[in-house]
């Protein structure tokens, strides 16, 4: 791998980033979909794909493209990744991939690269799902995998629609839909992404390839119980809710132990809300995930069953609505073979070395596996903490990340 390296280009544009839509107190990061702080990333992006002379685009579902070279050309290289965060994230988690893709292109035309297929960067619009409760909404409609209506159909926490905070942030949600178009230009994506684990620290490695993600999804869990008195009414009187609910989330704890999966309730929302009041309503949300289907069948049945058995016990009702799923994406073989081959001839006569890991996180380039040939890399995180304000890549991490996915991009868009 070659060692001269545009890290000061990287470095500044990560610093021009890392102010927006931090909190204060928290000091994690709050940039949500179609919100003041998103629209100061865009305005970022936008600026530095015209700094570097790029074509700038803004796609019909928001999301943003720089191009060089002809786009209608086809078997374009593309790479880039997302600028939003989940409530106080960690300023790595998307960005990361966005900036190291703009320093990558800086470093091959510092080697004087000529490229031969079109290069693009992209920033996916809404990948966290964090304000509509959908992950990856910008990717799921250009791929179609989420419908107009559908997407007319997301609201967040207060009652605000999609296509209602989309024309409020100067977009049109008339145009939202499937972009196959689009799609059928591009070749392969290449997404690099840090760590949300401890995989690469506990080899030593600074840079991997992703090989599959875990099939994961989400779901809500609607305790109905009885208002009432919290300082009047009998304990052998009371429906409460929330007693179904927290003996559901020890489940759900017992239940991905014995799958080795996982299982969260993250998100939760209780009504009437008061200090004084037994609940009526106690709604949860299930975040599950596992290296095979069968084991995310068996961890979700469970939970599933115990949460009924819970309810039942208490005189509550439950309903359970199944709101995303993604089954497991096996990244592009041939794809995820040239990245390892591409890397393994830069690796040579160095230390450098580039291991093979799933993940059980989603992203993108997961979603638009089904439609084009996708694959990703992953930068060491030292603690493996992610969705979080400790969240965080060592800088020499970081400019590995930027020469590993410049070489990929030369061997990929240079051939």
């Amino acid at each position: 791998m070659t060692q001269t390296s545009h890290s000061s280009s990287f470095h500044s544009m990560w610093r021009e980033l890392l102010p927006i839509g931090r909190h204060p107190d928290s000091h994690g990061y709050r940039r949500f979909a179609w919100t003041g702080a998103d629209t100061e990333c865009r305005a970022w992006f936008q600026e530095q794909a015209e700094a570097r002379g790029m074509s700038y685009e803004l796609d019909r579902n928001g999301n943003q493209w720089a191009w060089l070279g002809d786009p209608a050309a086809g078997d374009a290289v593309v790479t880039g990744s997302h600028l939003d965060s989940v409530p106080d994230g960690g300023a790595f988690d998307g960005p990361l991939g966005v900036v190291s893709s703009f320093a990558a292109l800086d470093e091959l035309r510092s080697r004087q690269a000529e490229f031969t297929k079109p290069l693009a960067i992209v920033n996916f619009g809404d990948e966290e799902g964090a304000r509509f409760g959908l992950a990856c909404v910008g990717s799921r409609l250009t791929s179609g995998q989420l419908t107009v209506e559908q997407a007319h159909r997301l609201t967040d926490g207060e009652g605000i629609s999609l296509p209602r905070a989309m024309e409020a942030a100067g977009y049109d949600p008339d145009a939202i839909g499937a972009d196959h178009e689009r799609l059928g230009r591009i070749g392969a994506f290449v997404e690099l992404h840090v760590e949300q684990g401890r995989a690469l620290d506990l080899s030593g490695d600074r840079v991997g390839i992703a090989s599959a993600i875990w099939p994961h999804g989400r779901w809500r869990f609607d305790f109905r119980g009885e208002a009432n008195h919290a300082g009047t009414t009998r304990l052998v009187d009371r429906h409460d809710p929330m007693l179904s609910y927290a003996e559901t989330v020890l489940a759900a704890r017992r239940e991905a132990e014995l799958a080795g999966a996982v299982a969260t309730f993250g998100k939760i929302s209780v009504e009437p809300n008061g200090v004084n009041a037994i609940p009526s309503l106690v709604r949860g949300w299930l975040d599950s995930r596992a290296a095979d289907q069968a084991s995310l069948d068996q961890v979700v049945g469970g939970i599933e069953k115990a949460a009924r058995e819970y309810a039942d016990a208490h005189g509550i009702a439950l309903d359970i609505v199944r709101e995303s799923f993604t089954p497991v994406v096996e990244f592009d073989h041939a794809l995820r073979d040239e990245l390892a081959r591409i890397l393994g001839k830069e690796a040579k006569d160095t230390e450098f070395t580039v291991p093979v890991l799933g993940t059980g996180a989603g992203h993108d380039a997961g979603i638009l596996s089904g439609t084009i040939p996708t694959a990703m890399l992953f930068v060491r995180n030292p603690t493996g903490v992610s969705h979080s304000p400790a969240e965080f890549a060592a800088e020499d991490d970081c400019v590995a990340g930027v020469l590993a996915l410049a070489d990929v991009l030369e061997g990929l868009a240079t051939s």
